[in-house]
Order: structure tokens, then C-alpha cells, then sequence
């Protein structure tokens, strides 16, 4: 959430980046229920200060007016603590639902139609035939299975199989290796976590919730990446500064709804209910995210560079920024099978925002302030592997096995299973 003293001397700020993200607060409110707050704090500090004092002036056995004193300044504190309590309460739910102020360098925008293409790398390969899509390609080769998953499972499943297994676990090895030589530790987390703690990573407002699968009975939530465990790994915890940046690559497996995309990308494995991911997140010290974020996107176009595939790099508007993220960038890789780029990967930057709601502070030269947090993809397996299948199919029906690729896999070609 954000600092309550910024929103005290930026109202107007507040609530116009508020707008430009596409979501109307009321800080009018806010600001109402925050004097409220301010004014109980200055009761309670009193009553604890008299209470204090009442007990420090006691000496031996106190006296009926001494005793009544006290109850009675008990009672008030009491009361007054509970009004605290609930009225705190009412001010952090409605800080909540105050989304993170864009980054001043990013377009403000209504949609994706107004994002910005900055980067294009590579070229799309000319076939001498009319490729196929991915979903073609792997039914035919008998690495995609997509009806057995629908008896299973229902829509938007798929068994994968054979070497499309291995080309997975080709590309999380390949990725492992290349980022944990940049100091990277990995992470297998927990799929399962707490509702309050996905509240408070702050993807669950503004319609968010509706995107994840809730277990209500035991009080979680499947993690839609492994962003979401590895952030709140270090929840209510204190760095030192010297021990940042903090960086980690996860490996895990995801699960989305995709709520509001009925009817939208229905074919194939690119917009399914379960799918693998390696994602990398970054906590820094404070105002050092900006050179942050430009280093994971590097990562991310080397990543994409390895297996040379064409793609391109684009700076997403206000209104397509999502509620914690202040800057985003996504890569695009060119598909074949759709005529067109599509999204591959994302990289964050969500400043101060998500540390604020889980108490994740670092101290620098005496001051104690709150880590700088970032996230961003290192391969969305299923899109990763659907870029490959179009970009190195043959005419045959058969696919090349990107070069780095290889020594994993132990193959060059992917051909028909049996």
C-alpha cells in the first residue's frame, strides 16, 4: 500500500494516477478516517502515559481512590483501544484499495491498444510452406493432449508428453543455469498460500480475486506464479542493506481462471487453467529499482536471444499496468501459426508497494526503510514451448530443437511418438 504521509500531501496525485490506472478511490474518505485514527492514537498515548503514571505513584498498598482511578482510566483505555483498533482496521482496508501510482515515465493510456512496441529483435522466418499452429504441430507429433485433458479435467488442460516434456525441462534447466550464474538462488515454493497473505501482495483488489482458484474452507489461495510465494517468503522480515539486492529464480507450477476471457484464446495451450513457470524476483534497496528493472528485461532478451526466436519488447500504459506495478514491459515473441507477436513474458517493477503490505524492511545507515520489490519471467513454459514448435517446424511435421536446446534434450528434432 502506499505511505499514508504521501497521500496526506498528494491527494490530488493520488487520486488522478488512481484514475489513470483506471480505478476510483475515495480519498476523501480516506483522509476522514485517517484524522480519526491520528485522534484515537493521541487518547490512547494519554490514558497509557496516566496509567503509567498512576502505577508509578503507588507506593506500598494503593488506596480505594487510588484503585478506582486506575479502573476507571483502565476502562477508557480499553474502550478507546478498541475504537483504535477498528477504525485502523477501516483506514488499511481502504489504503488497500489505492493502486500503485504509475512510474512518471510511463504513457498514460486506457488499454493495451495504447502500449508502446520500443524494441523488435530478429526477424520472422519466411517458410516455403504454410506453417501450422502449435496445437497442430503437437497433436500430430503426439506431445500435446489436449482431449484426454478435457475428460480429466475439462477445458483448458492438457497432458503433456514425451518430448514435450523434455523440451520443459530443457528450458527450466537452461534457464537455471543462466541465471543462477548471475547469482540467482532457486526456489521451489509452496503453490498453496494464505488469502491475507496474497491481500497482501496486492493482486486480490480490483477484481483480481476472480483470476485465482480459493480453497475458502482451508483459507488459501494457488499461486497464479512463483512471484507470489517468493515475495512473501521474506514477509515481516529486516535485511541489512549489505545483503542487497536479494535475487531468486523459482520454478513452480501456476493456476489462473483467466477470468474475463471467455471465448479468447481457446484454442491450444496458451491461455490455460495450470501451467509451469521460472520466474525471477528481486528485493533492492530503496530507488535502486529503476537499474533493477532494466537488468531483469536484459535477462529476459538473452533468455529469448538463446533461443532465437524474434520478438518484441513492449512498454505497457497506465491502463494495462496492473494494480501493484508502477513501470512493466512485456516481450512478445512472433508465432507463426497466428500471423502475429504475443506475449512470452513480463517484467515489474512494484516499488515499495507490496514490502509496505508485508512489512519487508531493510536498514541503512540507521534508517529503516522498505525494500524496492521487482518480478519478472524467465520462461512461461507452455508459451515458451508453443513459440518453439512454430518457429522451428518443418515441412514435414517435424521440429528443430533450438540449439541451446540440445545438449539437454539430447536431441536436434522432435518427430511423431509413437
Amino acid at each position: 500500500m502506499l505511505d499514508i504521509k504521501l497521500i496526506r500531501q498528494n491527494p490530488e496525485k493520488i487520486q488522478k494516477a488512481a484514475k489513470d490506472k483506471g480505478v476510483e478511490v475515495n480519498l476523501e474518505r480516506i483522509l476522514e478516517i485517517d484524522s480519526k485514527v491520528r485522534g484515537l492514537e493521541s487518547i490512547v498515548q494519554k490514558l497509557r502515559e496516566e496509567r503509567n503514571s498512576l502505577a508509578s505513584g503507588i507506593k506500598g498498598k494503593p488506596t480505594k481512590e487510588q484503585i478506582e482511578k486506575g479502573r476507571k482510566v483502565k476502562e477508557n483505555l480499553e474502550k478507546e483501544e478498541k475504537a483504535l483498533l477498528a477504525v485502523s482496521e477501516e483506514l488499511t482496508n481502504l489504503l488497500f484499495q489505492i493502486p500503485n501510482p504509475a512510474k512518471n515515465d510511463v504513457k498514460i493510456g486506457k488499454n493495451d491498444t495504447e502500449n508502446d512496441v520500443i524494441e523488435t529483435v530478429g526477424k520472422p522466418h519466411r517458410f516455403d510452406f504454410t506453417p501450422k499452429d502449435h496445437l497442430e504441430l503437437g497433436q500430430s507429433l503426439g506431445i500435446i493432449d489436449m482431449q484426454s485433458a478435457s475428460k480429466v479435467s475439462g477445458a483448458r488442460f492438457t497432458y503433456l508428453r514425451g518430448d514435450a516434456v523434455l523440451l520443459e525441462f530443457a528450458l527450466v534447466n537452461f534457464a537455471l543455469e543462466t541465471l543462477m550464474k548471475e547469482g540467482f538462488i532457486p526456489v521451489i515454493p509452496p503453490v498453496l498460500i494464505k488469502t491475507g497473505v496474497m491481500k497482501g501482495l496486492g493482486y486480490m483488489e480490483n477484481g483480481g480475486d476472480e483470476d485465482m482458484f480459493q480453497l475458502p474452507k482451508d483459507d488459501f489461495v494457488l499461486i497464479g506464479t512463483a512471484e507470489h510465494a517468493l515475495v512473501a517468503m521474506h514477509k515481516d522480515e529486516f535485511f541489512n542493506a549489505k545483503d542487497l539486492p536479494k535475487r531468486y529464480v523459482g520454478f513452480s507450477t501456476a493456476f489462473r481462471r483467466e477470468a474475463g476471457s471467455y471465448g479468447k484464446d481457446t484454442r491450444g495451450i496458451l491461455r490455460v487453467h495450470q501451467f509451469d513457470k521460472v520466474e525471477m524476483v528481486s528485493l533492492v534497496k530503496e530507488g535502486e529499482d529503476d537499474k533493477e528493472h532494466e537488468y531483469l528485461l536484459s535477462l529476459e532478451k538473452k533468455l529469448f536471444d538463446a533461443l532465437e526466436i524474434p520478438y518484441q519488447v513492449v512498454k505497457m500504459c497506465t491502463g494495462d499496468l496492473g494494480f501493484p506495478a508502477a513501470r512493466k514491459y512485456d516481450l512478445e515473441a512472433w508465432l507463426p501459426g497466428q500471423n502475429k507477436y504475443r506475449e512470452v513474458t513480463s517484467v515489474s517493477t512494484v516499488t515499495d508497494y507490496q514490502s509496505r503490505r508485508l512489512n519487508i524492511k531493510y536498514q541503512a545507515e540507521g534508517e529503516k526503510k522498505y525494500v524496492n520489490i521487482l518480478n519478472g519471467t524467465g520462461f512461461a513454459i507452455g508459451r515458451t514451448i508453443i513459440a518453439i514448435l512454430e518457429n522451428y517446424q518443418n515441412s514435414n511435421g517435424s521440429v528443430n530443437i533450438p540449439k541451446v536446446l540440445q545438449k539437454y534434450m539430447g536431441k536436434s528434432v522432435i518427430k511423431k511418438q509413437n
